[in-house]
């Protein structure tokens, strides 16, 4: 089967379940896909051990490992998705709360990952399960990041205020480029990683290592995005502009792999300056309109396919009675991990500045995770506590997806974020 029968079908059935959420189940598109999604593995399952004859799961896993997850969302899907983000988010907010999102986005990431990791270690230990102590790091490295997809759109609808939106946006925007250097550090200390991403075992290297990788992803993102927005302000025909975008995000997230430098971050750079002094200053209104119907119909494609992947790449988890019940101890261990990551934070800049009430259970409830943690956790070579790892993240997503996106309305409205829409 080659690559466009597989994105065919993907589309197809992607289409079909978001038909099936908006027709009867009416939840928020990216927990409905999951929901459907989800729900059609378990019913796959069932009708295997029903009709064994038939090997339904054995075909549809045959079709799943012919998707290179990994390598579909890291080192393709995310681009768009990170640059398609970027463009809709407001620099004046972003930079009105730099402080706050720089801090969660950095200290709060090695925090949150230290504390996931040294719990997860002792409770995997404690449960008769072994796994390395940076191998459990690697783990909270990968699951720290944050998605904003479904949080982004609910904190819209309820009108609530810019400053929270600008610092659960501009966190999860760039705790993905952090989250994803800390993991290539630690699964390379680890004895994990592929040969472009070993890493000095020392402080002098990996000093060097993230000195390289974050600045130098935010050295290509100004570089590369200042000559796309030069390209966009020489001319004015909407359909080429539209082409530049598009080819920035491209060329630019491939680029930074050839040169080692954090891809995520660049998109992220790129994209903030495309879509504020370039959609300022760079761009008709015409253009304006088209750039942004296009990214966003990218933004939901994508986001579709990749939330139908998340719920059926489920068949491919390990079971097993003492794989469950770590797994879902994982659970709660990353919502302190959270907790912890964003009070400490908070409560020292507290005494700088103000924040709105209920601050605190806000962005820890808010702090959904999504598909770069699957996707790193694939990364993964096979090792014997691989399996308990991937069943730990697919358990996180999912309960983050399902019960914190479902119920983060209530948590907002609770504190008096935002309205409730007659």
């Amino acid at each position: 089967m080659n690559s466009f029968d597989i994105a065919a079908i993907l589309t197809a059935v992607a289409a079909a379940f978001g038909y099936v959420n908006h027709r009867l189940l009416r939840l928020p598109a990216t927990s409905g896909t999951l929901t459907v999604a989800l729900a059609s593995s378990l019913m796959l399952v069932a009708a295997d051990g029903i009709f064994p004859q038939l090997k339904l799961t054995d075909t549809v896993g045959a079709f799943l490992d012919e998707i290179d997850f990994n390598e579909t969302l890291m080192h393709g899907m995310l681009s768009f998705l990170l640059f398609a983000g970027a463009l809709h988010v407001d620099l004046d907010g972003l930079l009105a709360n730099k402080w706050t999102i720089g801090i969660l986005a950095t200290i709060g990431v090695v925090l949150s990952t230290a504390i996931v990791g040294v719990l997860t270690w002792w409770t995997f230990a404690l449960v008769g399960l072994s796994a390395p102590l940076f191998a459990c790091l690697a783990f909270g490295a990968l699951i720290s990041p944050t998605d904003p997809i479904a949080v982004m759109g609910l904190l819209k609808e309820l009108r609530a205020p810019k400053h929270l939106e600008a610092q659960i946006a501009g966190e999860s925007l760039f705790n993905d480029g952090i989250g994803v250097v800390v993991f290539f550090a630690l699964v390379s200390i680890a004895g994990l990683s592929a040969s472009e991403h070993q890493v000095a075992i020392d402080p002098a290297g990996l000093l060097t290592f993230f000195a390289r990788e974050v600045a130098g992803g935010v050295a290509l993102g100004l570089g590369l995005g200042y000559i796309g927005y030069r390209a966009l302000k020489s001319i004015n025909e909407h359909s080429l502009e539209l082409l530049i975008t598009l080819a920035l995000a491209m060329f630019l997230y491939s680029l930074s792999f050839w040169i080692h430098v954090s891809g995520p971050i660049a998109v992220v750079v790129a994209g903030l300056l495309i879509g504020n002094p370039g959609r300022t200053f760079a761009m008709s209104d015409r253009t304006r309109e088209h750039v942004d119907a296009f990214w966003s119909m990218i933004d939901e494609i994508l986001n579709a396919l990749l939330f139908l992947l998340l719920g059926l790449k489920v068949l491919a988890v390990p079971t097993g009675a003492h794989i469950l019940g770590a797994s879902l101890l994982a659970i709660p261990i990353t919502l302190l991990a959270r907790l912890v990551s964003v009070a400490v934070p908070v409560a020292a800049m507290s005494v700088r500045g103000s924040f709105v009430n209920g601050i605190i259970p806000i962005l820890t409830w808010s702090g959904l995770r999504g598909g770069i943690s699957v996707a790193m956790v694939l990364s993964l070579p096979r090792f014997p506590a691989r399996d308990l790892l991937l069943a730990s993240t697919y358990a996180v997503v999912v309960f983050s997806i399902l019960v914190q996106g479902l119920t983060v309305r209530r948590v907002l409205l609770h504190y008096r974020v935002g309205e409730e829409r007659i």
